[in-house]
């Protein structure tokens, strides 16, 4: 999906895009294929280790940023803004786009093994530059036990 740049002229890439998953890939022909998205967990108690959580995002950058390097930064914060984890790495726009319309960039991050110390609120953060481009909530709730089975005489 191509956004003309005919409606003004991105400043800054944008994320149009971004959400949790259990579960995400890029087709050969450029399809992004999300399943699973959700944005709350039951867990039987905390601290809790999540085996895997995806993160999925997609930006659009202008013929201004095309052929950039951009430092991205992820950050998983509690509800009391501590980092409970962060990842850094580089991402290079496409040198080339094709004429008058945006650039999308597609990102899959993989994390494993996350551990919530507690229940209550979480957010990936996606800071582009060294800016906040996007907040994607989470919520960690203790799931109620299992009702009781009726005693058999």
């Amino acid at each position: 999906m191509h956004r003309s740049i005919v409606h003004g002229i991105l400043d800054a890439m944008d994320i149009t895009l971004a959400v949790i998953a259990d579960y995400a890939n890029v087709s050969r022909d450029g399809k992004l294929n999300v399943m699973g998205v959700f944005n709350s967990l039951k867990v039987k108690s905390v601290p809790h280790i999540q085996p895997q959580i995806y993160l999925v995002w997609q930006g659009e950058a202008g013929p201004a940023e095309w052929g950039m390097q951009k430092d991205v930064e992820v950050k998983l914060l509690d509800e009391n803004a501590r980092q409970v984890l962060s990842i850094q790495g580089k991402l290079m726009i496409p040198a080339k786009g094709e004429a008058g319309r945006l650039t999308s960039i597609n990102s899959i991050m993989s994390f494993n093994n996350v551990k919530f110390e507690v229940a209550g609120d979480y957010a990936f953060a996606i800071l582009i530059g060294g800016e906040t481009r996007r907040n994607i909530p989470l919520r960690v709730t203790i799931a109620p036990p299992p009702p009781s089975l009726p005693a058999q005489s």
